[in-house]
């Protein structure tokens, strides 16, 4: 099923009858080796405990279907006097990429960080070559902070440069 443009999507807080949908996406990116640093997939217990271990997840699903079309994750980028400091991982349905999801959870995440007393969003690895997302973090405002040459293990491989980005709440 194919996401159609006028469709309500919220972004809510994830319930445990998520969690199928939800680690079926996450393991879809983690399976392309091009963007999030993890490489072993989830099954229904270690996704249960990944997701409730974050400070907050959140899913973009359809209002009317609640069908889940993507997924963050929000938690501290470290502790003590850079624990002002939050970090956030985006998760979008394939088939629904381009479709503005991934906006939609930015902004929310960066809602929820401010809600959860956080002052700083930042990302600490975003692939250079993930061009779609470094343009929406740049439109939203975000800074790259520099170029890490060959930061991330492709798949195949083959070393990108990774871009760390941040935004102040």
């Amino acid at each position: 099923m194919i996401l159609e443009k006028n469709m309500n999507i919220i972004v809510q807080k994830y319930e445990k009858n998520d969690l199928n949908e939800m680690i079926e996406i996450w393991n879809e990116i983690v399976e392309e080796g091009n963007a999030f640093p993890q490489e072993e997939l989830l099954n229904l217990e270690s996704g249960a405990e990944f997701f409730a271990s974050q400070t907050y997840t959140g899913v973009a699903k359809d209002g009317e279907t609640g069908k889940i079309y993507g997924l963050y994750i929000l938690h501290p980028n470290n502790i003590g006097r850079c624990g002002h400091i939050c970090n956030a991982s985006y998760a979008v349905l394939k088939e629904s990429r381009g479709l503005h999801i991934g906006e939609k959870l930015v902004l929310d995440c960066m809602e929820q960080g401010r809600a959860h007393g956080f002052s700083l969003l930042q990302f600490n690895a975003v692939v250079a070559t993930n061009v779609h997302a470094r343009h929406l973090y740049e439109r939203l405002g975000f800074t790259q902070l520099g170029t890490i040459p060959k930061g991330f293990r492709m798949k195949n491989g083959t070393y990108e440069d990774i871009c760390p980005y941040y935004h102040a709440l």
